[in-house]
């Protein structure tokens, strides 16, 4: 066995050493500060809801949030969101004419006879564009438009719905099934308040172009205007999307999303009695979280969080950073009571490749982990000669027989 060997032996049996580090640059203050008092969740009149902080995924209150539910028209997000994709893609155009076929228009379907719910009022073999239909279905929840876009990317309305399978198990959506393109009744067609969030995430953050579309209040196709059913649209300056539902068997439902202060939060309201009900519990979420709650940016993604000495490499000196933003959801008022601590490997030893993983980040609220994340290399350095090698082998024999520091970077 080597000088070197046995020193990597030996240094791989010690425990890796903890820096912690503050956060008085990034937070502005320092401390021990009083606990946040945060009040309960306001009490929501529906069969399930849930918040979230889009940026986060924190939850920060929920009631029956992964029930099965019908979701009605809700299932258009997730058609439109397909759409977006399909767009982005390149597999289609906002400027495409979709030929408007007799199932779309007629929209028969079983338990409600023809022609039903909300529609667009498209007409039989017209050509309207994919631009038109996807307002048709985003502000005026057409069930005829939501047909004609799923028979234009699938070519029937069956394939469509599994195309939309596809896309909620690839986003996480681990309780939801789709039977159809608008959300009229089946009993296999379902999913809850939890991977709605997930799916309205998704659309804001995946095609925000896309997403623009839901804050728009009025739509005219055919000389017929109407109008946005998400009331809260003309409520609450802030609110900018996203869809309402409703069907006998799955009572008024509403997802809505608003941005106050750099912090977006999503709420999803399921099962509420009626269409005012579903606005003012939505509402009523919306302010709770806005006014008990922040989302707080801590670390960019890439920033150098310190710095640590490499042995037995071309270069000395290695910036650790964390590959993601770092951003958390806070109590208002906690911001004071926020630690990290930086777990890092014993000895840093080259060769190093840009990535490789050397430690973590952990962060926490009064004792609690609220945040963990790699800590990786910020370049590849090689490793050394023979001789710088050798030099390094003695150079760490010695440190760490006097009980140097291995990671200590000298100036």
């Amino acid at each position: 066995m080597t000088l070197r060997e046995a020193i990597s032996n030996w240094a791989a049996c010690r425990l890796a050493i903890n820096l912690t580090v503050t956060l008085m640059a990034l937070l502005a203050c320092a401390g021990a500060g009083a606990s946040a008092i945060v009040p309960a969740p306001p009490q929501i009149n529906a069969s399930s809801f849930l918040l979230m902080d889009a940026a986060t995924g924190e939850i920060l209150a929920e009631e029956n949030s992964a029930l099965r539910l019908p979701p009605a028209s809700l299932t258009k997000i997730m058609t439109s969101y397909i759409a977006a994709s399909e767009i982005a893609d390149g597999r289609m155009s906002l400027s495409d004419k979709v030929k408007i076929s007799k199932k779309a228009w007629l929209m028969e379907h079983p338990g409600c006879g023809q022609r039903c719910g909300s529609r667009m009022f498209i007409e039989v073999d017209e050509d309207v564009l994919v631009e038109d239909l996807l307002r048709g279905i985003v502000i005026q929840s057409g069930n005829d438009a939501s047909v004609a876009i799923a028979e234009h990317i699938s070519g029937d309305e069956e394939a469509f719905a599994e195309l939309m399978n596809q896309y909620a198990e690839r986003l996480g959506m681990i309780n939801t099934r789709f039977r159809n393109s608008h959300g009229l009744p089946d009993d296999d067609h379902y999913t809850t308040a939890a991977d709605l969030a997930k799916l309205a995430t998704a659309l804001i953050t995946h095609h925000p172009e896309h997403y623009a579309t839901y804050k728009e209040r009025y739509y005219t196709f055919n000389n017929i205007r109407q109008a946005n059913r998400n009331t809260l649209l003309w409520r609450d300056s802030t609110v900018d999307g996203v869809k309402t539902g409703h069907t006998e068997a799955a009572g008024y439902c509403l997802v809505a999303s608003a941005v106050r202060d750099d912090m977006r939060l999503l709420s999803v309201v399921m099962g509420a009695g009626s269409e005012d009900a579903r606005s003012r519990e939505s509402q009523k979420l919306l302010t709770y979280g806005f006014r008990n709650f922040e989302t707080v940016p801590l670390y960019p993604a890439g920033e150098s969080l310190t710095s640590v000495r490499v042995w037995h490499g071309e270069m000395a000196i290695l910036e650790l950073v964390i590959d993601s933003p770092v951003v958390v959801t806070l109590p208002r008022g906690a911001r004071e009571s926020l630690d990290a601590t930086l777990d890092i490997n014993s000895i840093v030893e080259a060769p190093l490749s840009e990535g490789d993983v050397l430690g973590s980040l952990r962060v926490e609220l009064e004792g609690e982990t609220i945040f963990t994340g790699d800590l990786k290399a910020g370049n590849t350095i090689q490793a050394a000669g023979f001789f710088g090698s050798l030099w390094d082998s003695i150079s760490l024999f010695f440190l760490q027989l006097f009980g140097g520091d291995p990671l200590a970077v000298v100036e």
